[in-house]
């Protein structure tokens, strides 16, 4: 299969990425008219990407090639890869642009890198319980948060001298995590269930709060970007739900075909973009509509999806 390059341009929307794990490449989506104008080779198992805090790169993590793969976001062309790192499944950047961390979901442990600007220099590698899945840093930059997914748990590690500050009983298949903007609460989402987790985390121990029921297989968060709302794919039920972290209740209910997983939120707040895995597609859903409006085909189990023009992550 042959793609174009992507075109020169000076003010265009920048490119939606797709993440594409078992074919080992990037499908690079124009949003304008909705099609795939390339294909960009990475490592095995590119599952999940992240800006870097300069916003000059975006960053593919290769698992099982051990690798980072460095795109410019609004070119798409690979500017470097680094080898040597050991199963990135999942990725962050610390707000304050000093740590960068990776969960080793194959082989149990998280790494915790300093960053300069450029070059990433390992402070600590800290073994976890059982396939160690998302990752959370809270807008200090003081602690990571850390779902075990397959020994149940929600580990928080202290940055500053990356030790373990508590490991948290939670229910079964614990996925994506996320921090409400005051540091408060932590949402964990429970593949293997039929809901979202919430506990108080503003004292010394993470405090159960409770469950908010959204459907089988509730996996992968994405904020709406107003700091009110939250966005919940349910993997087996094939929905989205939308959650007022405010009130900590169901709002709204979207569609989700096909096993959702990964969002990303249009700039304007319009549009979620979600990767269909089972049916190689990144489904492109109006939110207030509650319907999908079109989806592009894209590579084998489309997991990780990003565009650098997208709304607040908060």
């Amino acid at each position: 299969m042959c793609f174009a390059q992507w075109p020169a341009w000076a003010n265009a929307p920048a490119p939606v990425f797709v993440l594409n794990s078992l074919d080992g490449n990037v499908s690079v989506i124009d949003p304008v008219t909705w099609t795939e104008k390339k294909r960009i080779p990475t490592g095995k198992e590119p599952h999940h990407l992240y800006l870097t805090p300069d916003e000059k790169s975006v960053i593919v993590a290769n698992a099982l090639s051990d690798s980072l793969t460095f795109i410019d976001p609004r070119t798409a062309q690979i500017q470097r890869t680094v080898v040597g790192i050991l199963d990135p499944y999942h990725l962050r950047f610390s707000p304050d642009m000093k740590w960068f961390v990776t969960a080793a979901n194959r082989l149990n442990h998280v790494d915790i890198y300093r960053w300069d600007g450029r070059n990433l220099v390992l402070a600590k590698r800290i073994q976890t319980g059982k396939t160690p899945s998302h990752l959370w840093i809270d807008s200090k930059s003081t602690t990571v948060w850390v779902s075990i997914q397959d020994s149940n748990g929600l580990l928080s590690i202290d940055l500053a001298t990356q030790s373990v500050k508590s490991l948290t009983p939670v229910g079964p298949m614990p996925a994506d995590v996320f921090g409400t903007p005051d540091d408060k609460l932590i949402l964990v989402g429970l593949t293997g269930s039929d809901g979202v987790e919430v506990y108080d985390i503003s004292g010394p121990q993470p405090r159960f709060v409770k469950k908010i029921l959204t459907g089988k297989g509730a996996h992968a968060f994405r904020a709406l970007g107003d700091r009110k709302h939250v966005m919940v794919s349910n993997r087996v039920a094939n929905t989205i739900s939308q959650i007022d972290y405010t009130s900590l209740q169901v709002v709204a209910e979207l569609p989700g075909p096909s096993g959702p997983d990964c969002m990303d939120i249009t700039a304007d707040g319009k549009f979620i973009l979600l990767t269909s895995r089972w049916a190689r597609k990144l489904s492109v859903i109006d939110i207030a509509a509650r319907k999908v409006v079109r989806q592009v085909p894209v590579g084998k189990s489309p997991h990780g999806v990003w565009t650098l023009d997208h709304a607040p992550r908060q």
